[in-house]
């Protein structure tokens, strides 16, 4: 069935494209996080394992939020890894070592390119009049600001 929500159809399928690039973004970020609760060594190793923990947790649900956006203006959601990699803008990395400090310096990096792109994503939405998906990116432009001041926080 057909959205009718109000937004343009040229307008809500490019709002779609970007989200969709979003969720490739956050799906490479929450591998990488996912990497580093794995494999993170060192005498930090405890509270770093938590720490990582937290970051993957949270950006699951990120996930499932930005999947959810496509949907509700009526596009579907990329979903499989071959997409995520063609859509994002981040990198896998091949750690030389397991530290803490590498795993943070990497994942800082990769929150501060998604937050740049954020920035760009609100102003596609607010000229695409889709101040839902406006307001569901600033929310998500803070936290992910958050985010990354605690990750610069934990760097010498």
């Amino acid at each position: 069935m057909k959205t009718d929500i109000g937004i343009k159809d040229q307008d809500s399928k490019v709002v779609a494209g970007v989200l969709n690039k979003l969720l490739a973004d956050e799906n490479v970020l929450y591998t990488k996080a996912r990497n580093a609760h794995w494999n993170v060594e060192g005498p930090d190793f405890h509270a770093q394992h938590l720490f990582f923990e937290s970051l993957y947790s949270e950006l699951a649900e990120i996930i499932d939020e930005v999947a959810e956006r496509v949907r509700s203006i009526g596009h579907y959601a990329v979903g499989s890894m071959k997409e995520f990699l063609e859509l994002t803008q981040l990198t896998e990395t091949k750690y030389k070592k397991n530290d803490s400090q590498g795993f943070i310096s990497e994942l800082l990096n990769d929150y501060e390119s998604l937050i740049i792109s954020l920035r760009e994503d609100i102003k596609t939405a607010e000229d695409s009049n889709d101040a839902g998906t406006e307001d569901f990116l600033v929310g998500l432009l803070e936290k992910h600001e958050k985010t990354a001041w605690m990750l610069r926080a934990h760097l010498k």
